[in-house]
């Protein structure tokens, strides 16, 4: 690579449980010879997905590629975390064909944009395409794009009262940023559910974007790389519900860390992750468990209700086989007691 050319990068977003890890995995796998090397944003305290990631380090994205970054929201540490990240990752010997940003499922894309700007990588890194993935069966369901007319008809009524979620601004912000849209899980959603998704996606984007169906993060790598789209220069089109706010935090979001003990069985475990989303309204469940008289570690990966799990590898001699699952909720449902109590009852811990 020239020494004038500068670095593209790919920001990924998507709210939580979309697939975006699944996505850059595939990437990683897909590479064929192409450096890539990958920023990772986790909202808590434990990381997950960094971790997912380098089990599947390759030569040309080797552990050392992959950078996780845990101290919060990226669109709202670029100074403190973001910047020295990717100046890093710049100067690694050989330097990486391309830079894969996988931001929180909370946060905002255009902020993060933004910082490309900065003097310290603007001449050394573009931003080549937002990706934004969106599950299809949610958003079918109207879960993240509420409908505006009667939103509007809600306001007239009674003009005090905030009729749009925090979850409906960071995914139509999502979109709105978006140069291709990846519509996941598909085949949850159903034809019919897909076209729903379809017809909400384009009603949310200001702009014509490809929307494509994509399962298990399946996605011909020329599709999603090599875009070219400088987003930097073309935030003006990227419209967002914080345009013009001084800052940008996630108090309308909370996580907490459940030690969780040795599960008799990963069904048993599961159903009690299920009526945590049924009782408590929680949004994401991520992290590992030791299952007793298993040598294997226990991924969980949660979205509301629907849990994936998978033993994705043998635990270590000596390791803490300690259960830790990381729980997201919105900030006014979540109830750490309560949580507690499901995921870790004292009959276990004991």
């Amino acid at each position: 690579m020239s020494d004038l050319a500068k670095i593209p990068a790919t920001v990924i977003t998507g709210f939580l449980g979309a697939g975006k890890t699944t996505l850059i995995r595939h990437l990683i796998e897909s590479s064929k010879g192409f450096r890539l090397a990958v920023i990772v944003n986790e909202f808590g305290d434990v990381g997950v997905d960094g971790e997912i990631l380098r089990t599947c380090a390759i030569p040309d994205c080797p552990a050392e590629n992959i950078v996780e970054l845990a101290n919060g929201c990226i669109c709202c540490t670029v100074a403190d975390d973001f910047i020295p990240a990717i100046s890093a990752l710049m100067e690694l010997d050989p330097v990486p064909d391309h830079i894969l940003i996988e931001s929180s499922g909370l946060a905002l894309p255009k902020p993060l944009l933004k910082a490309f700007d900065w003097p310290a990588i603007r001449s050394r890194v573009t931003v080549d395409g937002v990706i934004a993935l969106a599950d299809a069966e949610a958003v079918a369901a109207g879960r993240f794009a509420p409908d505006i007319g009667r939103v509007n008809a809600q306001r007239l009524a009674d003009d005090s009262l905030d009729h749009e979620t925090p979850l409906s601004e960071v995914f139509e912000d999502q979109i709105a940023c978006a140069d291709i849209v990846l519509l996941t899980k598909p085949d949850l959603a159903g034809p019919e559910g897909v076209a729903q998704a379809r017809t909400i996606i384009e009603r949310e984007s200001p702009r014509t974007v490809p929307v494509i169906e994509v399962a298990e993060g399946a996605v011909d790598v020329q599709v999603v790389l090599g875009i070219g789209a400088a987003a930097e220069d073309d935030l003006a089109a990227r419209p967002s519900h914080h345009d013009g706010a001084l800052d940008h935090d996630h108090e309308d979001f909370d996580t907490i860390v459940v030690d969780v003990p040795e599960a008799e069985s990963a069904d048993d475990l599961v159903e009690r992750i299920e009526v945590l989303a049924r009782e408590q309204n929680i949004l994401r469940v991520k992290g590992y468990v030791s299952v007793r008289g298993k040598p294997m570690r226990l991924l969980i990966q949660g979205v509301g209700a629907r849990v994936r799990r998978q033993f994705d590898r043998a635990w270590e001699p000596g390791e803490d086989r300690q259960g830790r699952l990381v729980v997201i909720a919105e900030h006014d449902d979540i109830d750490p007691e309560a949580i507690r109590s499901i995921l870790a009852p004292e009959e276990l811990v004991q």
